[in-house]
This record gives structure tokens, sequence and C-alpha cells, in this order.
């Protein structure tokens, strides 16, 4: 299974980053990446409580794997979070 060197909460934040920026988002920069790498780390918070929403599976996701799981690499990546 492939896997990414990126963390996921990275990756989630990276993504608000670029649909605040990217001209393909609701921004208006054609060429956001430089903008997202500087702040991404702005929308960790928002990550997380993406994250700590889906910790529990909806009845789709539930019929389609393993709940324990989902719920192990989820609560993972939240266990991982420093406050």
């Amino acid at each position: 299974m492939p896997t990414s060197a990126t963390p996921a909460i990275e990756r989630i934040a990276r993504v608000l980053a670029g649909r605040q920026l990217s001209l393909n988002g609701e921004g208006n920069d054609p060429h956001a990446s430089s903008a997202v790498d500087a702040t991404w780390h702005r929308h960790v918070d928002d990550a997380y409580a993406i994250l700590h929403t889906l910790r529990e599976p909806d009845m789709q996701m539930a019929q389609a794997g393993d709940v324990a799981v989902w719920r192990s690499m989820i609560g993972a990546v939240l266990e991982g979070r420093a406050d």
C-alpha cells in the first residue's frame, strides 16, 4: 500500500491553505504554491478539527472497511498532537 512521506495534518492544512489562496479555490493566485508553503501552518488547528470529526466513520465508510483500523489510524494522528 502506498504511503505519504508528508504527515496527514500537513497535507490537510496545505489543502485548506490552497483553497483559500489559489485561483482554483476561493483565492486569486494562479500560482499559489509558494504562498501555500508559507502559510499552511496557519491551518493546522483546522486540520486537526477535521480529523477529530472524522474519527468516527459514517455508515458508508464502516461498510467499506474495518472500523477498528480506521479509528486506530485517525487516533494515531490525534494522539500525536502536542497541545
